[in-house]
Parts: C-alpha cells; sequence; structure tokens
C-alpha cells in the first residue's frame, strides 16, 4: 500500500510540473497587456493615485500624502497622520484633508515618462505600502486582496514591469487548482465506493485541465480571475470534505478565512459561496446534522461580518458601483436575451475545457443517462445489498448535487449577469468543467468495459484516454493567442530606442491604458482626443517640438489627426512604423518640423 502511495505521489508530482512548465512556457510568451491587466498594476503600485487623469498628473489624496503626511522619518510621518487625524475628527469637512487642493488643468497636459513609471511599478519608498493599495481600490468595483498580492510582488522587483510578474500569482494558484482536483478525486472515489481508483481521477483532472486553453487562458490575465478560481475549488473542497468527515462542527477557522479570502478577491465568488452553502445546508437537513448545519451557517456569517468589516465599501461596489447596478440591471432582465447569453458562454466553456472533443463527452454522458435509466427502470433491479447499498447510494447522489448545482447555478449567475461575453467571469468553472468531463468519461469506460473483452479492456481505455489527450495537448499547442498581445514588444522596443522623443497619444475612451508600458521610455507624452489635438491653447508645447511620436489608437481618425499635425502645427510625416498590425490596432509614426 505504501509503494502504490509513494508511485501515486510521484505521478502526481510529474502532473504538476509537466503542466505548470507548458503554462509557464506560455507566460514567457506574453509580450502585452489588456487595459484592464495595467490597471491592475496602477491601482496596486500608484502611490494613493488610482487613476491617470491626462489634466490632471497626480491626484489629491497622492499630493496630500507627499507634502503633509511623508516626512524625513518614521517617527515624523506618524506624527503628521496623528494630527491629520485629529484634525479630521475636529474640522471634518473644513479639515486640511478634505478641503485639500490639487492641480487641475484646462487641458491636457505633458506627463514625464518618469511619472508614467511611478503609476505602474513600485519604487524605493513605495514598497509594500498596503494602505495605498487599499484606498487605491475603494474607488474601484473590485476589492483589494488580488491588488494587494499584485502589489507584494511589484515591491519584490521594484521599478520593473512585466508579464510574469503578475502571471506568477496565477500560476500558483492553477497549480494549487491542481492539487485540490487531485485531492478531490481521492474523496469522489470514496463517496463512489471506488476507493482505490481516486487517486487516478484526481490526476487525470488535474493533467486535463493543467493543459487546457482555459487554465492557459486564467494564467495568462493579471486580474483576479485565477485567485477566484482556486479560491472556489478551495471552498469546495473544504466543505466537501468536512461533509464526507463529519467534520462541520469543528475547526472551521480555515472556512471562515478562505470565505473570506474569496470575498477579498471578487464579488462573482458570492454566487458560487451562496449556492453551495444553500445546497450544503438541504444535504445536511436532509441527513439530520442539523448541529453541523448551524456551525455552516455560522461560519458563513462571521465570515461575511469579517469580510465587511475589513473592506465596508465592498457593499457600495455591489449595490451603487457602475458594475454593480450594471449587474443587478442585467438579473432584472430576466429571460430576456438570456438563451443567447447562455449559449455564448456555453460556448466559451466548452472551448476552453475539451475545445472540439466536448461533443464526444457530452454524447458518453447521454448513453451513461440512458444505460442507468434502463438500468433502473427497465431491468430487474439488481440484487438487493441491504442498508450499506442504499447508503452508497444517497453518499453518490449527495456529492453529485453538491458538485453540479452550484457550479451549475453559477454558470447562470454569470451568463445573466456579467457585462461581458468573455471568459474571464466563467473561469473559475473550468477545472469544475473539466472534473465533470473526466468523471463522465470513466463512468463511460465503466459502462463499456462489459462490453469489451477481458484481454483487450485495457487497451481500449488506454486508446481513449490517449486520444482525449493527445486532442487537449492540440489545443493547447494551437492555443488562440487571447492575452498573449504578441507584436507589442516591437512597440515598446521602438519607443525604448527613441527615448528622447516626445510622445503624441491620441486615443478614444480611455484606451491609452493600454500603452502605459511605452509611454515610461518616452521622454514625455500628451495624452489628448482628436478635438483636445485641434482646439488646444497651448500650441507651442507643440509646435516648439522638432520631432514626436504619434500613436493614434484605434477609434480615432488617422487621416484626421495626420492633417492637424501638418496644417495646425506644422509637422510632416516622417516614417511610419506601424499601420495598425500591433497587438493593439495601433498606428505609431514619427512626425517632424518641416523646413
Amino acid at each position: 500500500m505504501k509503494k502504490w502511495n509513494l508511485r501515486g505521489k510521484i505521478w502526481e508530482t510529474a502532473t504538476i510540473l509537466v503542466c505548470a512548465a507548458a503554462l509557464l512556457f506560455g507566460v514567457f510568451q506574453k509580450e502585452g497587456y489588456h487595459m484592464d491587466e495595467l490597471l491592475s498594476f496602477e491601482l496596486s503600485n500608484a502611490r494613493y493615485n488610482p487613476w491617470i487623469v491626462p489634466t490632471q498628473p497626480k491626484g489629491r489624496l497622492a499630493k496630500f500624502m507627499e507634502n503633509e503626511i511623508d516626512g524625513e522619518s518614521i517617527s515624523e510621518t506618524m506624527r503628521n497622520l496623528w494630527n491629520t487625524a485629529e484634525d479630521v475628527l475636529n474640522n471634518r469637512g473644513n479639515s486640511r484633508l478634505l478641503s485639500y487642493q490639487v492641480d487641475v488643468y484646462e487641458e491636457p497636459v505633458w506627463i514625464t515618462g518618469e511619472t508614467f513609471d511611478e503609476y505602474i511599478t513600485v519604487g524605493e519608498k513605495d514598497a509594500f505600502q498596503y494602505l495605498s493599495v487599499y484606498f487605491n481600490v475603494k474607488d474601484d468595483n473590485h476589492p483589494p486582496l488580488h491588488f494587494m498580492a499584485l502589489h507584494t510582488i511589484s515591491s519584490l522587483f521594484r521599478g520593473k514591469i512585466a508579464p510574469l510578474m503578475g502571471c506568477v500569482l496565477n500560476l500558483v494558484a492553477a497549480v494549487g487548482v491542481m492539487v485540490l482536483l487531485m485531492k478531490l478525486g481521492r474523496m469522489f472515489g470514496q463517496s463512489m465506493g471506488r476507493e482505490k481508483e481516486g487517486r487516478l481521477w484526481g490526476i487525470l483532472a488535474a493533467l486535463f485541465y493543467g493543459l487546457s486553453t482555459g487554465a492557459m487562458a486564467t494564467t495568462l490575465l493579471i486580474r483576479m480571475y485565477g485567485m477566484l478560481t482556486f479560491f472556489c475549488m478551495a471552498f469546495f473542497y473544504l466543505c466537501f470534505r468536512k461533509w464526507q468527515n463529519r467534520e462541520f462542527e469543528k475547526k472551521n477557522f480555515l472556512l471562515i478565512a478562505v470565505t473570506a479570502m474569496g470575498f477579498w478577491t471578487q464579488y462573482f465568488f458570492l454566487f458560487y459561496c451562496i449556492l453551495l452553502v444553500f445546497v450544503m445546508t438541504a444535504v445536511l437537513l436532509r441527513e439530520k446534522r442539523r448541529k453541523e448545519c448551524f456551525c455552516l451557517i455560522r461560519s458563513m456569517v462571521i465570515a461575511g461580518a469579517v469580510g465587511v468589516l475589513v473592506f465596508p465599501f465592498s457593499i457600495g461596489d455591489v449595490l451603487s458601483s457602475g458594475r454593480g447596478t450594471e449587474a443587478l440591471n442585467n438579473l432584472a432582465q430576466g429571460f430576456s436575451g438570456f438563451g443567447q447569453r447562455i449559449a455564448a458562454f456555453w460556448g466559451i466553456l466548452t472551448d476552453r475545457t475539451f475545445g472540439g472533443v466536448w461533443w464526444v463527452i457530452l454524447a458518453m454522458g447521454l448513453m451513461c443517462l440512458g444505460r442507468a435509466f434502463y438500468s433502473r427502470y427497465v431491468k430487474t433491479k439488481r440484487a438487493a445489498s441491504g442498508n450499506v447499498g442504499k447508503a452508497y447510494d444517497e453518499e453518490k447522489t449527495a456529492a453529485l448535487l453538491l458538485f453540479v448545482i452550484p457550479a451549475a447555478g453559477y454558470f447562470l449567475l454569470a451568463a445573466r449577469m456579467s457585462p461581458y461575453l468573455v471568459d474571464r467571469y466563467i473561469m473559475p468553472l473550468f477545472p469544475f468543467a473539466v472534473f465533470g468531463g473526466v468523471l463522465i468519461v470513466l463512468k463511460w469506460l465503466e459502462d463499456m468495459g462489459q462490453v469489451w473483452k477481458e484481454k483487450g479492456r485495457n487497451k481500449w481505455k488506454l486508446f481513449v484516454w490517449g486520444a482525449l489527450l493527445l486532442v487537449q495537448i492540440a489545443g493547447l499547442v494551437s492555443y488562440d493567442g487571447t492575452y498573449l498581445y504578441k507584436g507589442y514588444a516591437k512597440q515598446e522596443k521602438f519607443a525604448a530606442e527613441h527615448a528622447s522623443l516626445p510622445c503624441i497619444c491620441v486615443y478614444e475612451g480611455v484606451g491609452y491604458y493600454e500603452n502605459l508600458p511605452e509611454f515610461t521610455h518616452y521622454e514625455k507624452t500628451l495624452l489628448v482626443k482628436t478635438a483636445e489635438l485641434s482646439g488646444r491653447k497651448d500650441k507651442e508645447s507643440i509646435m516648439n517640438l522638432p520631432e514626436a511620436a504619434v500613436l493614434v489608437k484605434p477609434g480615432a481618425d488617422w487621416e484626421q489627426v495626420r492633417a492637424i499635425m501638418e496644417q495646425d502645427y506644422g509637422f510632416t510625416l516622417k516614417e511610419t512604423v506601424l499601420s495598425g498590425e500591433g497587438a493593439h490596432g495601433d498606428i505609431l509614426s514619427v512626425f517632424e518640423k518641416a523646413r
């Protein structure tokens, strides 16, 4: 038995290492960022300055901290904080903090490369400033845990920004998910009366998840969804283990901590948490484990109270923020357009888990259901095995209900309430879908084992798993490139090689966030919309330039920008570096003063 366990652990370790290596290889292919990813770095690392505003390079709180709080020593800084707190308590709205004025300019101003660097990286004096992160995210629609973790990584690599710095958090989360899948495999094997095979179930689930495009996308996106995936899986694992071992009456600290941390990571965690607690409560009451049910509910109340007390801004985020009200409005629409949204997210779920073979697994599942129906209602019921057999059936049913219903409910809620039809909102479901798919294939192979001859049975099983694994690997090799932003390295390299140039970025919306890394290289950058460029009062600051890089974002009219540069400012086009073929569809050119 010990030899079997050692061998199993070797296979588990090998599985994790292979999958982690594949995911890490993908991370090294990442060149650019989604604007939300760079917003993650800014909210994490900009010292009390959550937003980049072209007319206000430094925020009010950032300027106050710099001028009124920061001292020459820690004792002086603490004394300034104490005096400020007393001032606020005594004078409220008339206090220095609440009446402090900041420089707001009439039109966009030039922002230096050093300032952009301070937005997205951690400087020597800004390391491990978690209070800054807390205040930054309170103006966002997300809780702070992921941003604090990202700030920790940035504090260890000061003055730098690289995809690996953000993706390493997701890679650790993905490894954690694979470990939990292996544990769940053994636990489900016990509930299904197949304890000896449970280790194999877990290894297969971890392998297929780790080599899925869903795991790759979750690892590459530098947002909170990798951590959210881990906490959803961890919450299910803890609840399932406590249910299986009858442990809800004791040692619930870890369950409370995971619940609170999931809440502090992303509010979609509530979808899964509430649904699983609801189903678990029903199961415990059905099994007459009322005291355990009470302990579970008590633990969730404690976790909720701690979560809100630590981050009270969460109430406003959920109920009154822009994203919160949008999600609630989507929910209020009921079934209007719901079918299309379900179809869209179903396509994403299947593509990110088993790719083109999901229909094969679905067919296997239907065959298993048909056979189960036939065995139960058509054929003579199997020989009675007493209360033990009945207990096993009830445990199997409860295990499947706990696994399926919360995940399905999360899917439906995410499909209804998500602002965009993109994969990030259902990333926590990818490991659940893979685990479910593996269980379906295992059940199908078990049913088919009664058809195949004894000598060829193992060969057929090996062939099926080998074919499915090859398809999974092929899907990962042909990954669609989402979140890689290939080609951006060329854009940033140009900026680094032409660091002495000023840059004029013409954008619509807030598209300039995608290009923050290259702005750190230019001497200075002007962020303007087309109308602001043509109607600018301070024309001299542009007209006096001998040369400038002009970056035109999608949505802005390149020909109109060129005409403005030539007619209003007297420039001519020197060269075009990018013509819309880059990672973000930008047009990058160099203009020089006409002679």
